[in-house]
């Protein structure tokens, strides 16, 4: 199965905000808000305005933070990926 490529709501579009280990996202258009814990935020982050896969938010994650060694994140990152475009955060580009 091919890797999706997505990109991720416009940044103008979302308020962020951090309350301890949770994450607020408040998303304008659709006027939800959405609880997030780790790695959805830092997926959006590191996707950017850029359009992404599965492999690149790994090597961007992979930059940042230590991913723990512990086999590829890839599959893990396309499951949170199409969690995003579940709801909406990210769109197939």
């Amino acid at each position: 199965m091919a890797d999706r490529v997505y990109r991720a709501a416009p940044p103008e579009t979302l308020r962020i905000e951090a309350l301890g280990d949770l994450t607020v996202l408040f998303d304008r258009r659709s006027m939800q808000t959405h609880l997030m814990i780790q790695p959805m935020p830092e997926i959006l982050a590191a996707m950017a305005d850029d359009r992404c896969n599965a492999a690149t938010v790994a090597e961007r994650l992979a930059a940042r933070f230590d991913l723990g060694g512990e086999g590829d994140p890839m599959p893990l990152i396309a499951e949170r990926l199409a969690e995003l475009a579940a709801m909406g955060l990210v769109a197939e580009a």
